[in-house]
């Protein structure tokens, strides 16, 4: 069954909440994240885009369950080491709309449901007046010994979206890998698409 997918108003997120904690931790336990997930931080961490002005959260659902999800808020709202690179070159960041996680329970992928996520986080942008949208992905080695054999970079599907990387827009973001006892910093580059409005 192809999950329905629709955004969330603020009483759904708040009732899906622990869900989207969860599903945050199932699936960026995947390479190339490598998550080691903590709830606590995860329920902190997703409180930020409920009190967010502008923010969206969509929500995928087979039946009453959450299966899947994606978050969205105005770049100006999000962790500054996001907006950095965009400030540190003149840029006004409030002309940015950043898209956070993209998670989708494994059973239910190549299906088009992350082809809705971008159309509906692409759609509440335009509805707040934003001329681009941007999201950043980890980078990691070739050779990094925990890279499937079989893995295949979502390069192709963004450009397919209409989205482009911004060289040499990099930013350092932490977090704790599987099998880690701390924290360490990653890095990540950016990916830009302009809107085009109607």
């Amino acid at each position: 069954m192809t999950p329905a997918v629709r955004r969330l108003d603020r009483a759904a997120a708040e009732a899906a909440f622990d869900d989207l904690a969860r599903l945050r931790i199932e699936v960026f336990r995947e390479f190339p994240y490598l998550y080691e997930g903590d709830l606590d931080y995860e329920r902190r961490y997703l409180a930020t885009y409920l009190a967010q002005e502008g923010a969206a959260i969509i929500g995928a659902f087979d039946g009453d369950r959450l299966v899947g999800a994606a978050t969205a808020s105005p770049l100006a709202n999000h962790f500054e080491a996001f907006a950095q690179p965009f400030s540190d070159r003149g840029l006004d960041i409030a002309e940015f709309y950043y898209f956070g996680e993209s998670v989708l329970e494994k059973a239910y992928r190549g299906q088009g449901v992350g082809v809705r996520f971008f159309e509906e986080r692409e759609r509440a942008a335009i509805e707040d007046g934003f001329s681009s949208c941007i999201f950043s992905a980890v980078i990691r080695p070739r050779d990094h010994p925990l890279r499937p054999a079989d893995y295949t970079p979502l390069d192709a599907f963004w450009r397919k979206r209409g989205y482009r990387r911004l060289d040499g827009f990099v930013t350092g973001f932490s977090w704790r890998d599987l099998g880690e006892t701390e924290e360490t910093q990653k890095p990540m580059e950016f990916w830009i698409k302009q809107l085009r409005r109607e």
